[in-house]
């Protein structure tokens, strides 16, 4: 059996503790001379070219990306400078620049000040001929060298297609689709950047289920599967009234499925959109306090969520018309992630915008703790009261930076007539250094309570 690959950076010249940093899953984080990065590059005399936050690396093993933050002095590759801003550009005014992102090799050198650093890889494929899973399309290095099943751009871009195609082999009794056996399609209830849900209703039983598709953006093998099917089964055991039951997960065909409760109240951006971009105190708080709960339940088993926003909290109408929260995709998109499934994206323009994201779950993703859910659903509940995020993102600036390099707004300052005990609480929760404000869900929850009265 061939080792997983992994990212290596070596210390060449300089001082650094450790010498040298292995990366064996996806993961980002900032190099630079700020106490939070990870590597840490000195404070001292020999580096007072580095920024504080200097350079971003993006890594999925085996591919390895660099992109300089817009730094006073640049970033070198193997000598070569790869970034710097403009002279005159202040380091908030840097942000609206754009960097190009660089594609790092085993061998290649990165240097910071005095500070070198040398890229090992193992663990690359040779190149490896790939045929789209669905449509058998030949896509050779567009399948990123690696081997295992993907589907082609044009199948991930009907992703209702390929779900079709999957319900039509379940029904002919293959083994490997027998948790979607039975099933027909309703209609989709949202897409994103790796898949697509839809509602689905069982033929015989009459339940009605979230059917969820997830598309690799990298040619998934036997490992990367099983690494993340084996994250999944934790989401799975997961048993409470504030979280989405997942019913079932499988892969077939480049495709990972996934079965959950189906939530007949739809998610909070919706029902945002709906009223216009905001609920009123009374109608928030018990959302975030429903939320809180279910966090609390996951947390103390050891699962962290990492993605918690307003279109994974989810809303479901009971017969007597009341409204429960529930937080859905526990650790889904984490394991898609941590399983390399979805490529070199963090960095990019398909990365998004880290709206409910902490500073701290940019300058090192993969220690992300529970914390970093309690800032995120702090933020949805600001994001309720306000119709606004907690921070301004600029349509210009890179919103990694923005993250790194803004607060948040006090939320009066958005709504002065948000109770001030409520919004003292929000504040606190919204604070990141030199830690978030609360570290537990359970603090949040009952710091939120009492202010509620």
């Amino acid at each position: 059996m061939t080792s997983p690959p992994t990212v290596t950076l070596t210390l060449v010249e300089g001082r650094l503790d450790p010498d040298a940093y292995v990366f064996d899953e996806r993961t980002s984080c900032v190099l630079g001379r700020s106490v939070d990065c990870s590597p840490r590059i000195p404070d001292d005399e020999h580096h007072k070219t580095v920024s504080r936050h200097h350079c971003l690396l993006d890594i999925n093993p085996p591919d390895i990306r660099i992109r300089d933050f817009g730094s006073l002095n640049g970033t070198y590759v193997n000598g070569e400078k790869i970034g710097q801003r403009r002279k005159g550009l202040t380091p908030e005014e840097a942000t609206a620049e754009t960097y190009p992102e660089h594609d790092l090799a085993d061998g290649d050198e990165i240097r910071l000040g005095d500070t070198v650093l040398r890229v090992g890889v193992s663990g690359r494929a040779t190149r490896v001929l790939v045929r789209c899973a669905k449509c058998a399309r030949e896509m050779g290095e567009e399948a990123g060298g690696r081997a295992g099943e993907i589907l082609c751009a044009p199948c991930q871009a009907e992703p209702g297609a390929v779900l079709d195609l999957l319900l039509a082999l379940a029904q002919e009794g293959r083994p490997d689709l027998t948790a979607i056996q039975g099933y027909t399609v309703i209609r989709e209830l949202g897409r994103g950047g790796m898949g697509a849900v839809y509602l689905a209703r069982h033929e015989a039983t009459g339940e009605d289920v979230a059917l969820k598709v997830m598309l690799p953006k990298v040619a998934a093998n036997a490992t990367a599967r099983a690494r993340f099917l084996r994250e999944v089964a934790l989401t799975r055991a997961l048993k409470h009234p504030h979280v989405t039951a997942l019913h079932d997960a499988g892969f077939a065909g480049g495709t990972f499925f996934l079965t959950t409760e189906f939530c007949t109240g739809g998610s909070l951006d919706r029902l945002l959109e709906q009223r216009g971009g905001r609920l009123p105190v009374q109608e928030a708080v018990p959302i975030a306090l429903d939320a809180l709960r279910g966090l609390e339940h996951a947390h103390e088993q050891g699962v962290v969520h990492r993605d918690l926003s307003t279109s994974n909290i989810l809303l479901h109408q009971g017969a007597n018309g009341s409204r429960t929260a529930k937080i859905a995709d526990f650790g889904i998109s984490k394991a898609f992630d941590q399983a390399g499934l979805s490529g070199l994206t963090r960095t990019g323009a398909a990365a998004g915008k880290p709206m409910f994201m902490p500073r701290q779950q940019v300058v090192n993703f993969r220690r992300a703790a529970p914390e970093v859910d309690v800032w995120a659903l702090a933020a949805c509940l600001y994001n309720m009261l306000t119709g606004q995020l907690p921070r301004e993102f600029p349509r210009a600036k890179d919103p990694w930076q923005v993250v790194l390099q803004e607060t948040a707004v006090p939320i009066r300052r958005r709504d002065p007539s948000v109770p001030g005990a409520l919004a003292e609480v929000i504040d606190r929760a919204l604070v990141e250094r030199p830690r978030i404000g609360f570290q537990s869900a359970a603090e949040l929850r009952g710091a939120l309570e009492r202010a509620a009265g």
